[in-house]
């Protein structure tokens, strides 16, 4: 299966990652682009995203880059810095990069932007099984 079919087959079955509202904007092997537009109930008590709807698009980054390879893989560590605020109707693009990739493991970063601006850090680390995507 080629990447866009994998990550349409995971997208299909992931009903968190349609609940946010997330469109995969671009789709290669060990790479990722994916968006969401923050919503009211997105926000925390300070009025402003929960830092769990960036990590959360992230997170789907991760797994769809990691996965385009064509072997099932599963998150064993992630963590997040978060630089900047979002609010409210801001559009959130996370652009997921293959840092490392070896025979059990792959290591990625996941920037999260609003327009131009860095706005969160994402780290993880798959391991990948030897189990094969099937169409």
């Amino acid at each position: 299966m080629n990447p866009a079919e994998i990550v349409n087959k995971m997208y299909s079955h992931d009903g968190f990652s349609q609940w946010l509202g997330i469109k995969v904007d671009a789709i290669s092997e060990g790479k990722c682009e994916l968006s969401l537009t923050v919503r009211k109930e997105m926000l925390n008590g300070f009025g402003i995203a929960h830092g769990a709807i960036a990590y959360a698009l992230a997170d789907s980054a991760l797994a769809f880059a990691s996965n385009s390879h064509g072997r099932q893989s599963l998150s064993v560590d992630t963590s997040i810095n978060h630089l900047e605020a979002a609010r409210e109707g801001d559009k959130l693009i996370a652009k997921a990069t293959e840092n490392s990739l070896k025979n059990r493991f792959g290591l990625y970063t996941i920037e999260v932007f609003k327009e131009k601006t860095l706005i969160a850090l994402f780290k993880g680390t798959v391991y990948r099984t030897d189990k094969e995507w099937q169409p």
